[in-house]
């Protein structure tokens, strides 16, 4: 008969620690989260995720030796009835540990191990997703910039104040071209005086 051979066994024998890992599986499919130390979330990990297997094929040989381990009726029927066909898109990882504060009268580390709920997104799905994303991405940019143009044409047109800024461009044109128009005569001027010096 088979016995476990690596590491302490939790509650001493080998037949002590199956029937605790078999308590913890069906508290885990009953309220489908439990609170326990690190080292028997760990334990329990690969046990109960062998039984989520078992429960996804669905065969009555599976379910005979589901029931091997598992004796509630009732946790037995969740477990083939409902989280069996939850997880019947998901390879594996039906279970996650989280680790917790330790024991307050111990130190002994904790965890909470619980069957994950999530629907995984397919290859399909989360492509065609992203898909639809860039093309709502690059769709909405073009028209985007169009109308930004459009509206600063607009409020250059409809604004007073656009009014009074070309009006004070204009003036200042005309100034600089005066003022441009002065210093080429003054320089004219002067260099004729020079001449006319020497």
């Amino acid at each position: 008969m088979p016995k476990p051979k690596k590491g302490a066994r939790l509650g001493g024998s080998a037949s002590h620690q199956r029937l605790i890992l078999s308590n913890l599986a069906t508290q885990l499919f009953e309220h489908d989260a439990i609170r326990t130390t690190e080292t028997k979330a760990k334990l329990l990990r690969p046990y109960a995720e062998k039984l989520i297997t078992k429960a996804r094929r669905g065969t009555l040989a599976d379910r005979r030796e589901a029931a091997k381990v598992i004796r509630d009726k009732d946790v037995l029927h969740k477990l083939f009835a409902e989280i069996g066909p939850r997880a019947a898109n998901r390879d594996g990882g039906y279970t996650r540990i989280v680790k917790l504060e330790n024991r307050k009268g111990d130190n002994a580390p904790m965890a909470m191990i619980a069957l994950v709920t999530e629907e995984l997104a397919s290859a399909e799905a989360s492509r065609a997703t992203r898909a639809a994303a860039s093309k709502a991405a690059t769709a909405p940019a073009e028209p985007a910039e169009e109308s930004t143009d459009e509206v600063t044409a607009e409020a250059e047109a409809n604004s007073p104040i656009a009014d009074q800024v070309e009006a004070a461009d204009d003036a200042d044109v005309d100034t600089a071209e005066e003022t441009a128009d002065a210093v080429s005569e003054d320089t004219t001027h002067a260099t004729s005086e020079d001449t006319d010096k020497a």
